[in-house]
């Protein structure tokens, strides 16, 4: 099995699709060593997001390392953000901008080709068979795609991120009243900068799985790493920072919950 995934009773779907620490071993030896210190995943979202349980929320995890595949970019391997610097599929680069792979070790088309169907596929099947399984129950869905990234990465954008990246692919993904819930929670919370399809819109999984007009709804939130850990290694969860946005998170989950479930009251 490549992921995980828990079904709950809410209409809610938790995707958190960069948080594998796993290199198959016969993949390993085309990597740079430093890979081997995963140092461009969204760690500790799982901790962080520790009362999804008590939202009866489904969950959907990853086994493997986006350096394996990323299961955020689409199967054609089109670019998601033209005119900027952009990771692929199979991703070549560090977010620094830095070789992956040693000198020729790139994997080849036939390569991405196996890990698009041994890793990128299962994924997405089993992510659409939940939204469909949810909607079947409520007659609509909320997807949640849960990222993390460091504050500053000047390969991939200029200057420092808001703390909180809301996406919804410029209004096409959720409904607008979804992301004015989004918006009322963080404004009560002015400590922590957001942006609303800022730098980060959202990636495949948001574009291509929501669809408003057919009841299902998608959110990206990208948030700063700073906010509940070290950004730098050993990459420690800081429970203390944690602690004090957990609140924040949980409340704009909720929020963006009632919001698409107002949508469809009768």
């Amino acid at each position: 099995m490549t992921f995980s995934l828990h079904s709950g009773s809410a209409a809610l779907l938790v995707s958190m699709p960069h948080i594998g620490t796993d290199i198959p071993s016969a993949l390993r030896s085309a990597y740079v060593p430093r890979a081997m210190a995963f140092e461009d995943t969204d760690w500790h979202l799982e901790r962080l997001y520790d009362f999804l349980d008590e939202l009866r929320a489904s969950v959907l995890r990853p086994l493997h390392s986006r350096y394996v595949i990323d299961l955020n970019r689409p199967p054609d391997d089109a670019p998601m953000y033209p005119g900027a610097s952009n990771t692929e599929l199979c991703p070549t680069r560090f977010f620094a901008g830095d070789p992956l792979y040693q000198a020729g070790g790139e994997p080849t088309a036939e390569e991405r080709a196996r890990r698009r169907d041994a890793y990128w596929l299962p994924y997405h099947a089993a992510l659409q068979a939940e939204l469909d399984r949810i909607k079947s129950i409520h007659g609509y869905a909320l997807l949640w795609d849960a990222h993390s990234i460091r504050s500053q990465i000047p390969w991939l954008f200029e200057g420092t991120l808001p703390g909180l990246n809301i996406g919804t692919a410029g209004g096409a993904s959720a409904d607008a009243s979804i992301a004015r819930a989004l918006d009322q929670v963080c404004a009560g919370h002015a400590a922590v900068s957001h942006v609303i399809n800022g730098r980060f819109k959202g990636g495949y999984i948001t574009r291509q799985y929501g669809a408003p007009q057919a009841g299902v709804h998608a959110v990206q939130l990208e948030m700063c790493q700073y906010l509940y850990m070290r950004e730098a290694a050993p990459f420690d969860y800081d429970a203390r920072k944690a602690g004090a946005i957990q609140p924040q998170l949980k409340a704009m989950v909720k929020a963006a919950l009632a919001a698409c479930g107002a949508l469809y009251a009768k």
